[in-house]
């Protein structure tokens, strides 16, 4: 069982690291942040991996703190803080988790957490393309007779 869970865990860091790749691209000047993030998300797996509670409490307590960086905000929608707060939250889930020493809690306060960075990610996305420039494809009419019934 505790197996499937870290499995489970490790398939979600693979998911989030796609999304902070694809995100460092991005926006100019977030990419070291970026990195930051995915990298103490990925310790914070190892502690779950190696029942390790004084790795898992420290790297999901950097995480919250990240969270308030002004860095961290992409958007000033109530969307994106309302993620941010999510994240917020589910980080210092693992943290306590990591406290009481309950590996099972903390590593479903991890899945919550990697479930805001993909939900948040694609926010991002979605506000981006909205933002976009439409695209100034030309448009081709095609003339359509013999199609309609003739009364």
């Amino acid at each position: 069982m505790k197996s499937r869970w870290i499995t489970t865990a490790a398939l979600l860091v693979a998911v989030v690291g796609l999304f902070a790749a694809q995100g460092q691209g991005e926006v100019p000047g977030k990419p070291v942040f970026m990195r930051m993030k995915l990298d103490h998300t990925q310790r914070l797996l190892e502690g779950l991996a190696l029942n390790d509670f004084e790795l898992i409490h420290k790297e999901a307590q950097q995480l919250s703190i990240l969270s308030r960086d002004e860095d961290w905000n992409v958007f000033e929608t109530p969307e994106y803080r309302q993620h941010s707060l999510d994240f917020r939250k589910a980080a210092d889930a693992v943290a306590a988790a990591a406290d009481k020493k309950n590996l099972d809690g903390a590593m479903l306060a991890y899945m919550t957490l990697t479930l805001q960075c993909v939900e948040c990610h694609k926010h991002v996305r979605d506000v981006r393309m909205a933002a976009a420039p439409p695209l100034d494809l030309p448009f081709r009419t095609v003339k359509l007779t013999g199609l309609a019934p003739s009364f």
